[in-house]
């Protein structure tokens, strides 16, 4: 379970789902009791311009929700990478999504996960569940709440329009969960 405060950065193109899974993670906690900011930041477009978003969670007030070095960040393009990677504070996790990121990080004083995100979506059946893959992998790796938080959270707050989606959403989550589990269990 988090101990003091936990940052986390969502950043991709507008489109990719970089606000859903940052706004999933701020509701699973506070569906927990946990305090939490979410600050979502948008490009010049919505889709396809540049999107980010910070989630802190806390068990005790948030002073400030603006942060200069997140604990992690999770990057869904190439641009995101070239922002956050030098920014994920030492002993932090980069989580990348190595379908549409080129780059592989030198940094020795961080973890790094690489995740082939977009492809293993397409895979499953729809390109757009690559966030919640992704997003999967991340709380697998570094546990800043339990997966399980996040998945009744998804089902309380998926919107009704898209109701028909949870089961695939639900899918992405534990692939992507079930993926960081693999890899850390290789290493």
């Amino acid at each position: 379970m988090i101990q003091n405060q936990k940052e986390v950065v969502f950043s991709g193109f507008g489109g990719q789902g970089v606000m859903f899974v940052g706004q999933l993670l701020a509701y699973a906690a506070m569906e927990e009791g946990l305090q939490v900011t979410w600050i979502p930041s948008y490009g010049p477009e919505m889709r396809g311009g540049t999107a980010h978003c910070i989630v802190t969670i806390s068990t005790s007030r948030i002073g400030s929700p603006i942060i200069k070095h997140p604990g992690t960040a999770v990057v869904f393009n190439n641009p995101s990478y070239d922002k956050y990677e030098p920014l994920v504070a030492p002993r932090g996790l980069l989580v990348v999504n190595r379908s549409l990121v080129e780059y592989l990080s030198e940094r020795t004083d961080i973890d790094r996960l690489y995740i082939p995100a977009t492809q293993m979506a397409h895979e499953l059946g729809n390109q757009k569940t690559a966030n919640l893959i992704l997003l999967g992998a991340m709380l697998q790796w570094n546990n800043i709440i339990p997966v399980e938080m996040v998945v009744r959270a998804l089902e309380i707050h998926i919107p009704a329009h898209h109701r028909e989606l949870l089961p695939l959403n639900l899918e992405a989550l534990e692939l992507g969960a079930q993926y960081a589990l693999d890899v850390a269990t290789s290493v």
